[in-house]
């Protein structure tokens, strides 16, 4: 696991093994995370996105707590895989660190809770496969603008963008975090599964 330079978000970059039938990887290993990162994941829910090229999902982050760890992958095709730090008072508040997750390099990213995730579809088809820490529950998820120049993303510039209703109209971190959506950072450290 290599860190991304957010405290709670890492890369796993897998040992590939090709052979002349094709390849074999593993791609999670919760003794990984608790070996390398001392974080015990709580499987609750597995999720499969397919997205268009131009297709971006998120920023999307929980209320902490309970918060939603994730563990993201691109079996096919690509994506650009964004985590945003919207911890209030944390060190690293509003960095953001971005991962092309693809069907060739094979890695996964690790968010813990607290933090913020999106994507954007690279290819022409993208499949993303995550596992989260706890069920999905609408009522205590929120997002926040992907284009917020606050946080300043660099998403790709030729890029012809499609967002849902909800991502489109989504607050800025700062009316976000007015408005009290925004976790803490010592909840978040509080939530994590040590």
């Amino acid at each position: 696991m290599q860190s991304l330079g957010i405290d709670g978000a890492f890369v796993a970059v897998p040992r590939i093994f090709p052979d002349h039938r094709g390849s074999f990887h593993t791609w999670f290993r919760s003794a990984d995370l608790l070996e390398d990162l001392g974080y015990r994941f709580e499987l609750a829910q597995a999720n499969c996105s397919v997205s268009h090229q131009g297709v971006l999902r998120g920023v999307h982050f929980s209320e902490v707590p309970p918060g939603q760890a994730k563990y993201v992958t691109c079996p096919s095709g690509a994506i650009l895989d964004v985590v945003v730090d919207l911890r209030i008072e944390s060190p690293t508040y509003l960095r953001w660190a971005a991962v092309p997750l693809n069907d060739e390099n094979r890695q996964a990213v690790f968010i813990a809770e607290g933090l913020g995730h999106a994507f954007v579809a690279l290819s022409p088809q993208a499949t993303v496969m995550y596992f989260c820490s706890t069920p999905y529950a609408p009522e205590i998820e929120h997002g926040v603008d992907p284009f917020d120049p606050e946080i300043g993303i660099a998403w790709p510039e030729d890029m012809k963008f499609i967002l849902s209703d909800k991502d489109a109209s989504a607050p800025t971190a700062e009316a976000a975090r007015q408005a009290g959506l925004l976790p803490d950072y010592a909840q978040c450290q509080a939530c994590e599964t040590r």
